[in-house]
């Protein structure tokens, strides 16, 4: 069975492997994490680990939570980006650049202008001297200074 497609915001995700080994009520998981109490209830229904007393009361372990957190978090992008490759946001996927132009911005830092294969657009990508063979040598003149 497929996990359900859930967002975790940035504050659970940094925050839940410091949660105790310990039984939180939803109030101070809420708090502990920064969620909101409606978002951490949806949660529960979609599968989060949680308990119940003999009087209803939810009781949420704190390991138990931070390693769901953990398996629903996107996985981490498996590889990097190719030189001649950039991300395009209009087709939101990784693409090769077409007629790609290397400009050199400040120290090692450069940007390199592109077009997407898929759909046409402009692509910025940001990078450094040493990491992007589009960008030419350029040379620092040592000119005569008077």
């Amino acid at each position: 069975m497929k996990p359900p497609n859930i967002k975790l915001p940035h504050s659970v995700i940094v925050k839940s492997p410091g949660l105790l080994p310990m039984h939180y009520t939803i109030r101070e998981l809420t708090q502990a994490v920064g969620a909101v109490e409606r978002t951490l209830r949806d949660w529960l229904a979609s599968g989060a680990p949680h308990l119940r007393d003999s009087k209803g009361h939810i009781w949420i372990n704190g390991r138990e939570f931070a390693g769901w957190v953990a398996a629903m978090r996107k996985p981490k992008r498996e590889r990097k980006l190719k030189d001649s490759e950039g991300y395009c946001m209009r087709c939101r996927q990784i693409v090769e650049l077409l007629e790609p132009r290397t400009q050199h911005m400040c120290g090692k830092l450069t940007s390199t202008r592109g077009k997407c294969a898929r759909c046409g657009c402009s692509i910025h990508r940001g990078g450094r001297v040493s990491s992007n063979p589009l960008q030419p040598l350029h040379e620092s003149k040592t000119g005569d200074h008077e």
